[in-house]
């Protein structure tokens, strides 16, 4: 079972990048960066918002961001939205998303591809 810690340097991470998804949200309505860019930066916030309160080896926490981010992009697949009646609710499909793509898929990968390398190189060296 992970250990509840704090650490400030993942929290503040976090705090700025949900900044940045917040601004790609409201500002950024192309087909690149609200689509591609912004689901390449949420597993970075996700996983920053893990390291911020849990004890947990990178590997893991690197595991547990992509799965669940893989799990929520066929939930789209699969319509769970629809599913459940949530299709309507705006903070449903913030957090679930409207549709299904091969591309996250990609983003999100391409995000954990990051962070696991970066982390091994900066914060994790003893």
């Amino acid at each position: 079972m992970p250990k509840l810690i704090f650490v400030p340097k993942y929290f503040f991470l976090s705090i700025g990048l949900f900044l940045c998804e917040l601004s790609i949200e409201l500002y950024a309505h192309d087909n690149f960066i609200r689509p591609y860019f912004g689901d390449y930066l949420v597993v970075i916030l996700l996983y920053c918002i893990i390291r911020s309160f849990l004890k947990v080896k990178t590997l893991a926490a690197c595991l547990f961001v992509l799965s669940f981010s893989f799990f929520l992009e066929f939930a789209q697949y699969f319509e769970l939205l629809e599913l459940f009646n949530l299709k309507e609710v705006y903070w449903a499909k913030i957090l679930l998303g409207n549709s299904f793509s091969v591309w996250d898929l990609l983003a999100y990968f391409l995000g954990v591809l990051t962070i696991y390398p970066l982390e091994i190189m900066i914060f994790d060296k003893k």
